[in-house]
Order: C-alpha cells, then structure tokens, then sequence
C-alpha cells in the first residue's frame, strides 16, 4: 500500500475560544436547575446524568482542542494514526464560510459507526487541490450542519 503522502497539513478540529466565568456560572446554574426539576418529577437518574453532562461540557469547554496531522494518499487519508480509505467514505464536501473569516472545511460522511462524520479543517492548504482529487474518489453531496453542530456552535463549544 502507498504510504507517501500527495499533500499534508496541520490543524485543529475547531477553533477554541476560551470562556468567561460568567459562562461557566451560567452552565452551572441551567445545570443544576434542571437536576433539581428532574429530582422534583422523581427522575434521580435523570438530574445524575445532567449533572455529568454539565461537568462533561465544562471541561470540555475548557480545554484547547488538539494539533492534527492530515495526509491525502492516493488510496485515502490519515488522520493522525487513523487511515481512511476512500472506499469507506459514502460523501464529501468542501465548505466555506460565508464572511470568509474561517478557512474551508472538508466535510466527509463515512461508513465507519466510531467516526460518522469528519470535519478536517483546509487552513494552510489548497482546498480547491483536495476538491479536484475529492472528486474523482468520492461522491459529492450537500452536507447540513447537524443538529449537534448548531447547539455546539451555540455554546461556544
């Protein structure tokens, strides 16, 4: 199998904005008022899990997301350790944001139930390269931003 990489680049999956303590006190109280409500209806599980999923986004807000390496190989991509290959992947799109502040993004829909889909940022690359070979490997389709994508978006996350 080819392992010499076509392109390679750097970057984070997205963009961390540090938080004020506000937000964290926010977070804090929409969290335990709604632990309270649950315990108020009977749901004890329930105000458990809410209050791990409090603690859960907090640290996840808190910390920098990390520096991937991205390879393009002629067989997929690698991101990371992690191999893609083409044959895996059902769709992509290259999206870019509209007020053009935020570099494209490759969009890639894949088989695999651990990584559904990716998100790979195209900063410090050509995005209109990756398009072309995109292209010819796999199918391009309209990708959305999920619904999980616009309450991260949100929050800040």
């Amino acid at each position: 199998m080819q392992r010499t990489p076509l392109l390679e680049w750097e970057g984070r999956e997205y963009e961390h904005q540090p938080k004020s303590a506000d937000w964290y006190w926010a977070l804090g109280i929409v969290g335990v008022a709604s632990a309270v409500a649950a315990i108020l209806f009977g749901n004890f599980l329930f105000a458990i899990l809410i209050l791990i999923a409090v603690i859960t986004i907090a640290l996840h807000a808190a910390k920098e997301p990390p520096l991937h390496r991205f390879q393009l190989l002629e067989t997929g991509l690698i991101i990371g350790e992690d191999f893609h290959p083409f044959e895996e992947m059902n769709s992509f799109a290259v999206l870019e944001d509209i007020d053009g502040k935020l570099p494209p993004v490759l969009s890639i829909k894949t088989e695999k139930w651990y990584a559904p889909h990716l998100v790979i940022p195209l900063d410090g690359v050509d995005a209109e390269l990756i398009y072309s070979y995109f292209l010819h490997h796999v199918d391009e389709d309209d990708h959305k931003p999920t619904f999980t994508d616009l309450v991260a978006a949100w929050l800040g996350l």
